[in-house]
């Protein structure tokens, strides 16, 4: 009798034994069969989750860098119909470029396309902005979409600033070997002095003569400053004054228009 309950003791142990190993050698099994079955269901046509998660990522990653790339910031200047725009990128390697309407921008891509754009009566060139001038009756609201548009349409296209490689800003303020001492001085006042603080109102200024015999200054304002209604004040009161200061032979300064510039400009320094 003892010998049968011992028997039975060894059966329960062994079968527990084989129970726990067939158990042992079955997970496994079981765990390759939901691999090859969450497998089979991935397969089935459909693009898994995860890879169209991860394609979304990288087309919302793509666009936003190429968005980044291109960053355009705007600046107010003195004259309401004026605003720069700073493309982040170099505009002009030396000097400056004004364009007073579409014909004269035939020169520039850039500079074309912008005066597509209705309401656009001038674009100039600084060294690091672009200054757009529009009509009264256009709104900023609507254009700047636009101008955004066009300037990073030009900048992706690589194409020139100018059709012309040998198109350059005339260095007005180049002291030349016959210059006078007095223009001499002139030209050193407008280059270090009067120029910087006219390019960050969005403008530039030129020389364009000094008559001896009357003592008077003949200048020409660019970009926003062409038009601008504190232009004939700052040519009077700021660059005036600073010139006969320093240049004792200077007596005034009178605006130059050229033929291109609208009329009602050639009368701003008569008003004033």
């Amino acid at each position: 009798m003892k010998s049968l309950v011992n028997l039975r003791g060894v059966q329960r142990v062994v079968r527990s034994s084989l129970r726990r190993r067939d158990e042992s050698r079955a997970m496994p099994r079981l765990l390759s069969s939901a691999v090859v079955l969450g497998d089979r269901i991935r397969n089935r046509g459909s693009i898994p989750a995860p890879s169209v998660s991860s394609f979304l990522s990288e087309r919302w990653n793509l666009f936003a860098v190429q968005k980044r790339n291109m960053f355009i910031q705007t600046q107010s200047t003195p004259n309401p119909m004026s605003l720069m725009f700073y493309p982040g990128k170099p505009v002009m390697e030396v000097g400056s470029s004004d364009f007073p309407n579409a014909r004269t921008a035939m020169t520039s891509p850039l500079a074309r396309s912008l005066f597509g754009i209705d309401g656009i009566t001038r674009v100039f060139y600084g060294s690091d902005f672009v200054t757009v001038t529009k009509s009264d009756d256009a709104s900023w609201d609507l254009l700047k979409a636009e101008i955004f548009a066009v300037i990073m349409d030009f900048y992706s296209s690589g194409q020139p600033l100018f059709l012309d490689s040998k198109t350059a800003s005339a260095m007005d303020t180049a002291i030349q070997e016959d210059d006078s001492e007095t223009v001499a001085m002139i030209k050193e006042l407008l280059e270090t002095r009067i120029r910087p603080a006219v390019q960050d109102d969005g403008g530039d200024i030129l020389y364009r003569g000094f008559d001896p015999d009357t003592g008077v200054v003949k200048l020409k304002m660019q970009g926003a400053c062409s038009g601008c209604p504190s232009s004939s004040v700052t040519l009077k009161s700021g660059i005036e004054n600073m010139l006969m200061h320093y240049v004792p032979e200077v007596k005034g300064v009178e605006q130059e228009v050229d033929e291109d510039e609208e009329p009602s400009l050639a009368s701003q320094m008569e008003e004033s």
